[in-house]
């Protein structure tokens, strides 16, 4: 029994463990401490869930609102909200935000990367109707004036000014046309036209239209 009692012991002791979790000291255990398990691999998918979530969350408004700038062009559109989202997705932080900041942060976005586009085509000169005196230099905005950016523009100037823009610009009218059409003199459209380029390009400069 002594020796039984001796065997039970040592049984005893090859399995006590201390509360902690490991091997009573100097004594080999018959079960080694595991490593710690490594952090789980993130899903495949994760990122394309998030860019999944901005476009449910966000992409409705975004297309709206970048249909207005780009004055309807549908293709134009599509690429500015994915490229819009694709920022987003690089800069989770701003998920991270309320939504109606996370909102204003996509907006800006959005019409930052149309004004970019808009940029690039300044190259073009301003080409006035033939009865309007040239101008020193080329104004470029009728090019911008397919785009709604030119609109909000226009909405800051007067309703004289913003009526011969329109006139002259958007219809093509040359400056007797324009005077016709508005029940004004021609020196009053032409004095109109030079005023309201001036007032139209300070506005595109501060929607950041033209430089």
């Amino acid at each position: 029994m002594a020796g039984g009692g001796v065997r039970g012991g040592r049984a005893d002791r090859w399995h006590r463990r201390d509360p902690a979790g490991t091997a009573d000291p100097g004594v080999v255990t018959g079960r080694p401490r595991r490593a710690p398990a490594a952090p789980a691999p993130a899903r495949p998918d994760a990122e394309g869930e998030l860019l999944r979530a901005l476009h449910a969350d966000h992409a409705g408004a975004l297309w709206a609102y970048a249909l207005q700038l780009t004055g309807g062009d549908r293709a134009r559109s599509e690429d500015v909200v994915q490229e819009t989202l694709l920022r987003a997705w690089r800069r989770p932080e701003v998920l991270e935000q309320q939504d109606r900041s996370a909102r204003s942060w996509l907006f800006t976005v959005a019409r930052n990367i149309v004004v970019d586009e808009w940029r690039a085509a300044q190259r073009r000169p301003l080409s006035l109707p033939g009865d309007i005196p040239e101008r020193g230099e080329p104004d470029g905005a009728d090019a911008a004036l397919e785009s709604l950016l030119v609109a909000q523009a226009l909405r800051r100037l007067s309703a004289e000014h913003r009526a011969v823009l329109l006139e002259c610009y958007y219809r093509g009218c040359t400056a007797a046309q324009a005077a016709h059409r508005l029940g004004i003199p021609v020196g009053t459209v032409k004095s109109r036209l030079h005023y309201g380029l001036h007032a139209l390009r300070l506005a595109l400069q501060e929607l950041g239209v033209v430089t």
